[in-house]
Formats: C-alpha cells, sequence, structure tokens
C-alpha cells in the first residue's frame, strides 16, 4: 500500500503529520529559547571588562534570593497582576452575563463592537490616552476634585486593567453563551433569587471562561514593563528590572535569571488553576 492511500485511508494520520512543522518550530524556536535563556542566566559578568564569563555560577540566582529590591519588586509584580485580574473578573462577569443573557442581538452585537474596538488600537496610543487622562490637573484630577490617583501604582493597575480586559470579557462571554438558558429558568421556579441562581448556577459554569481569561490578564501584566514605564512614575515592576539590566547595566545573565520569575510565576499561575480542575472544561 502507498503511502498516498495509507495517508487518504487515516485522515486522522494525516493531520497528525500536518502538525509535526508547527510542533517542530514551537519546541526549536520556544523551548529551544528558554533553555538559553536558562543557561545564560548561569552565566556572570565579569566586573572590570563587563563581558560574559561562560562559567556555570548560581551567583545570579543566589542575588535574586538575597537581595532586597529583587524580593520586594517580585511580590509588587505578583500582587499587580493578581489585582489586575481581580478587577477585569469583577467587570468583566456582570456584563458577560448581560451580554449572552439579557441584551438583546442588536445590542449584542454592538456591545461585542465596543468590547473588541480596543484590541485594534495600538497599545501606546492606549498607554498614553491614559496618562493623559491621569495627568495632574487632567480630566481625571478634574473630575474627583483633585483625588485623581496620578502617576504611580494605582495608575499602572488601572492601566493594565483597561489594556487586559477585553481579554477576560471575551471568554466569559463565551463561556455563558454556552449556559442554558433553563438552566436560569429552573432556579427561578425553585423558588431561587436571581442573586442565588447567579452564584450558583452561572458563575460555577462560567469559571472556565474566568480561568481561562485570567490566564491572559495574570501572564500579561506580570510580564509587562511598558505601562509602568508610561503611567508608573516610580513604580518599578519585574520587566523594567529585567530591562534595566538589560540595556543600562549591561548585564544579560542577570536579566536572564530576573527573566525565570515571570515564567515560574504563570507555571505556578497554571497549576493553580489546573487542580481547580477549571482548565478541563475550558
Amino acid at each position: 500500500m502507498t503511502v498516498a492511500r495509507v495517508l487518504a485511508s487515516r485522515p486522522g494520520l494525516r493531520l497528525s503529520l500536518t502538525l509535526v512543522p508547527p510542533l517542530a518550530w514551537l519546541v526549536i524556536a520556544y523551548l529551544g529559547s528558554l533553555m538559553v535563556l536558562l543557561v545564560s542566566a548561569l552565566w556572570t559578568v565579569d566586573s572590570f571588562s563587563g563581558s560574559i564569563v561562560h562559567t556555570i555560577t548560581a551567583e545570579n540566582f543566589r542575588s535574586i534570593v538575597t537581595e532586597p529590591l529583587f524580593r520586594t519588586v517580585t511580590v509588587r509584580t505578583v500582587m499587580v497582576a493578581l489585582t489586575v485580574t481581580l478587577i477585569d473578573a469583577v467587570v468583566a462577569v456582570p456584563l458577560a452575563l448581560y451580554m449572552a443573557k439579557v441584551a438583546s442581538a442588536r445590542a449584542q452585537v454592538l456591545l461585542i463592537v465596543a468590547v473588541t474596538t480596543p484590541l485594534w488600537a495600538s497599545y501606546l496610543v492606549k498607554a498614553y490616552a491614559w496618562r493623559g487622562l491621569l495627568a495632574p490637573h487632567g480630566p481625571v484630577d478634574w473630575i474627583t476634585r483633585g483625588h485623581s490617583p496620578s502617576y504611580g501604582l494605582t495608575a499602572t493597575v488601572l492601566t493594565l486593567a483597561y489594556l487586559w480586559f477585553p481579554y477576560m470579557v471575551l471568554p466569559v462571554f463565551a463561556s455563558l453563551m454556552k449556559l442554558p438558558d433553563s438552566f436560569l429558568e429552573a432556579g427561578a421556579d425553585l423558588g431561587a433569587s436571581s442573586a442565588v441562581t447567579l452564584r450558583r448556577v452561572a458563575l460555577p459554569l462560567a469559571f472556565p471562561g474566568i480561568a481561562a481569561g485570567s490566564i491572559f490578564t495574570f501572564s500579561l501584566s506580570m510580564g509587562d514593563y511598558i505601562a509602568v514605564t508610561i503611567v508608573g512614575g516610580k513604580t518599578q515592576l519585574l520587566g523594567n528590572l529585567i530591562y534595566g539590566q538589560l540595556v543600562t547595566a549591561n548585564n544579560q545573565p542577570l536579566a536572564a535569571a530576573l527573566s525565570l520569575i515571570p515564567i515560574a510565576a504563570v507555571l505556578a499561575y497554571l497549576f493553580a488553576l489546573q487542580a481547580t480542575g477549571a482548565l478541563e472544561d475550558a
């Protein structure tokens, strides 16, 4: 039997073979680059010449653990990522529920367009728009009568929550669209209030969508360094430290070691979600 006949008789095998090139590219380009990152994190920089010393050492990881600055910025970055994720989830769930179960077909289309339209705008345009909003004597300062958060950690959280909000609301909306209306009607027939039905019926079934959206918001917030540069004032996150070590201090090995922290944080977050079983239904 020829190879063509075998592939024709077994479409699953043909599909598997078509996935070989992209999977190979993933292994070589992505996993390979991570291995290079890990290896370079074990090198050091000569303090006199500034050249990289290709000697295996754990000095960079020891610095990350012992330096108070690195520990403080790591905790701050994780807390910012979790706060952004929580804010987006709190706002996205009621909006997605309204879009999926309450809004008319026309209103649903308009809301989807409103949610996805910011994705077409440049990241920098949106970040600088928030810089203008939060500027001293700016619109937010005028509306709040001088109580604007201005530039700093709060501004960073607000900006990141806005930037990644579509990545949260769309998976939640998709999950709620698959929720049969009969489930909500059954809760009402059994005497449950709207709040009880939302908490005990809609939210558990929408949780896979919330989990999927939170992966985007958490991981994107962990790796962001541009927004905090624009609106963060003197606030530093891990991305700023990595950029500073790579560009300003010319310490590539330490930058590589620091880059492993957000990777480890995202992996820990994924394992935590996996333990809840949310990823199996996402």
